[in-house]
């Protein structure tokens, strides 16, 4: 059986993102193929600490590491200095867990 985060890393090559993806997820599927202003309105729409987690991701993406750092301090999460398109998949793997267990 193929795991979800597989089906979400294999739609990347797709033109849609998986049924299952919530608006963080379609955040973070338009960011790591590089459509920051479609993943930006998404998770400017969520005003929760998932939103504010995608936010700050998005920022580091953009490089504007004080505007990140704001929204990783909204998140409650620690900020990450490592490539960003595994902070993205780390975050769709910690959201896709949310869903299963939901």
């Amino acid at each position: 059986m193929t795991e979800p985060i597989d089906v979400f890393v294999n739609s990347l090559e797709r033109d849609q993102p998986p049924p299952f993806s919530t608006p963080m997820l379609r955040a973070i599927w338009h960011g790591l193929r590089g459509d920051w202003d479609a993943a930006h309105e998404l998770a400017q729409a969520q005003n929760d600490a998932e939103g504010a987690w995608v936010h700050a991701w998005l920022h580091r993406i953009e490089g504007d590491l004080g505007n990140a750092d704001y929204w990783y301090q909204r998140a409650r999460r620690q900020s990450r200095h490592d490539e960003t398109r595994d902070e993205g998949l780390d975050i769709a793997r910690t959201l896709i867990q949310s869903i299963s267990r939901g």
